[in-house]
């Protein structure tokens, strides 16, 4: 049986695989706690710098595995949905606040919460076969895996209920005007080697900073102005305080390209 979860690293980038092309890589209990499990384990590992988040095959994630959760609900359990707490949240809060950059490569399908794993990425790459597609209503439920928080912030509200109440399939290039992707790539199978240079790029980069910066966004989106600037203010003390910083601020001024080490 092979492995649920692909872990790939190459220098400071570490590449993840949902693995079960299959089922168009949909999300049972083995490879939800696999992704928790290896999220919370690189937020602490100093030699991960950027993140990948791919699919297996020729998709992204179709999300639930719906298979795996009609045997739940033939069970007669009166908690159907307590993966939501159990697996979904705590994802959803390990990629949210990964402190350093995450790319999600989605190539073809990214349904459910397979859309929702792409929205927490920082930057996303698609391709002309990419569609997201907010299934949720369409099985008769909310949406989950932090839908609700990330769409709006990504399309507006408005545009945000839209494609939750009618699930109206989102396709490559209205993906990218609607800023669901970040770049297109030319084709399919150049997805995954683009988002990978691009976290090559990142990676070696002042990742202490990158995460810096996606603290105080995080604040700045649900807080005063106050707030922001006291998450600016203890964002520029921590970051003051690095390697990365004097090292870089000295090669300026030397008119150098700095060599930053994510310390």
């Amino acid at each position: 049986m092979s492995d649920p979860l692909l872990v790939d690293r190459t220098e400071g980038v570490v590449t993840l695989t949902l693995n079960r092309p299959r089922a168009l890589n949909s999300l049972d209990v083995d490879l939800k706690v696999a992704l928790r499990e290896t999220l919370d384990e690189l937020t602490a590992d100093p030699a991960c710098r950027a993140v990948v988040l791919t699919g297996a095959g020729g998709n992204f994630c179709a999300g639930q595995d719906l298979r795996e959760h009609v045997a739940v609900l033939g069970s007669g359990t009166d908690t159907p949905l307590a993966t939501v707490g159990e697996h979904y949240n705590p994802i959803v809060r390990a990629l949210a606040g990964l402190p350093k950059p995450v790319i999600a490569a989605v190539r073809g399908t990214a349904a459910g919460a397979g859309a929702g794993l792409a929205f927490l990425a920082d930057l996303r790459i698609g391709g002309p076969g990419t569609v997201f597609a907010m299934a949720f209503a369409k099985v008769g439920l909310g949406a989950d895996t932090g839908v609700s928080w990330t769409l709006p912030r990504l399309v507006g509200h408005a545009k945000a209920l839209e494609l939750l109440m009618l699930g109206t399939p989102v396709r490559a290039d209205e993906a990218q005007r609607l800023g669901l992707l970040t770049r297109l790539s030319a084709d399919d199978d150049a997805v995954l080697p683009d988002a990978q240079e691009l976290a090559a790029r990142l990676a070696a980069g002042p990742t202490v900073a990158y995460g810096g910066i996606k603290r105080e966004l995080a604040a700045a989106m649900s807080g005063s102005l106050d707030e922001a600037l006291a998450v600016e203010a203890q964002v520029q003390h921590d970051c003051g305080r690095t390697e990365d910083h004097r090292t870089a601020t000295e090669a300026f001024t030397a008119k150098q390209r700095p060599a930053f080490r994510g310390r």
